[in-house]
């Protein structure tokens, strides 16, 4: 009779634990809620405007190799000394333009994890306060708005509707991207790609670097026909390429080098592009601000955070709570507002740090007992199909894990 049950416990584990592999499965990029598109299964994360980046990469890269073009001729002409320097440069900035260009464009630029379900309602509130916008078309009752407190001031944060779950201070919701986006600063359309907390260093070097390049040929297509001998119009004449270089880098410069400097403002005051144009710090006091220097410190010496998804983990296609399934690696915060069972991410614990499978997921446990094992009327172990002894569960990995290839 032992044996006979001990098949049977060790059947139904069997089941419990390979029914979620027969299920079909995708990585989180390719069930993901938002307009983002990704290459390299889900490595890379562009905006759904990633197009963009070929007229941007023409608008680059069309007048710096043709710069580099001209000066590698101009070698075998003229003095390699000043010209292999100049060319070595040339190439040198356009790599690093190309370079920060697509690390800006290719990297989450800090995108928060969806809710499955809208967060509980706070205790502290009180629903009958006739002052507070509440969410309507909701299952639970949520105020439109909470305050809380920054460095000693008051900060705002608002409910987002598609992500269900309020946002965290500076981040806001991208029309574009359909998502949530940690410090925004701005959707960047000749990038493809909103601007936020991971990927504004390198959106500031991308536009130092296209405003120094600008420079650069500028200057010394300028050089270059003043170096050359007789009347300037006729020298202009003849070197069309060096005047077609220095007209389109004189327009050009006064739009990225504009922006640069614009940028740089909002770095030494503590402001993003949305800020700046939104809630006009100038006539109240910005709560973020430490200083130039601190300010400065804070954005370039500071260890850009890891990605609040992993966008290749493994999730059943089925799954409700794939928008948020994600986030739990890292424990951010934004998914749960309480330490609690939470049975519709399938975690439990009072970290949620331990996964349930999938089978075991949204299901009614109120009728449970705690004690799932019975007793027959001569004190004996009645057979339970719901109770696995200890030393007979068997160890799985985790349903969503990144082992999987």
């Amino acid at each position: 009779m032992t044996k006979n049950k001990n098949k049977v416990h060790n059947s139904f584990s069997e089941d419990i634990f390979t029914s979620p592999n027969q299920a079909k499965t995708k990585r989180l990029y390719q069930l993901w809620k938002g307009n983002n598109k990704f290459i390299c299964g889900g490595r890379i994360v562009f905006g759904p405007d990633a197009a963009s980046l070929f007229l941007t990469s023409i608008l680059i890269g069309a007048p710096a190799i043709a710069f580099c073009i001209k000066m590698l001729l101009m070698i075998k002409q003229e003095n390699p000394f000043f010209n292999y320097p100049v060319l070595i440069g040339g190439l040198l900035l356009t790599v690093l333009d190309f370079t920060f260009l697509f690390m800006t464009s290719g990297r989450d630029p800090g995108i928060i994890p969806r809710n499955a379900q809208p967060p509980e309602l706070d205790e502290s509130v009180d629903l009958n306060t006739p002052s507070i916008e509440w969410i309507s078309n909701r299952d639970v009752k949520l105020p439109r708005t909470k305050d809380l407190i920054v460095n000693g001031h008051s900060v705002r944060v608002k409910f987002c509707d598609t992500c269900l779950l309020y946002r965290p201070p500076r981040a806001s919701h991208c029309s574009i991207c359909n998502n949530c986006i940690q410090k925004f600063d701005h959707h960047c359309p000749w990038v493809g790609q909103c601007i936020g907390l991971r990927n504004y260093v390198s959106f500031i070097f991308f536009i130092s670097t296209s405003t120094f390049l600008c420079l650069y040929v500028f200057v010394f297509s300028w050089i270059n026909i003043m170096r050359q001998e007789g009347d300037l119009s006729s020298i202009m004449r003849d070197d069309l390429l060096s005047v077609a270089l220095i007209v389109y880098c004189f327009v050009a410069v006064w739009f990225v080098g504009g922006l640069t400097v614009f940028h740089f403002y909002l770095i030494c005051t503590n402001q993003t592009t949305y800020e700046n144009f939104r809630y006009r710090y100038d006539k109240k006091e910005n709560p973020f601000n430490r200083g130039i220097l601190k300010n400065i410190k804070e954005l370039f010496f500071s260890k850009i955070p890891p990605s609040m998804i992993n966008f290749r983990t493994w999730v059943t296609e089925d799954d409700d709570s794939v928008a948020g399934s994600a986030a739990a690696e890292f424990n951010e915060g934004f998914i749960g507002s309480k330490d609690k069972f939470d049975i519709e991410m399938g975690k439990y614990g009072k970290e949620n740090d331990v996964r349930l499978p999938s089978i075991l997921q949204n299901l009614d446990y109120s009728g449970i007992d705690d004690n799932l094992k019975k007793k027959e009327g001569n004190g004996a172990d009645a057979f339970d199909p719901y109770f696995l002894p200890s030393e007979q569960v068997p160890k799985y990995s985790p349903r969503c894990s990144n082992e999987r290839t």
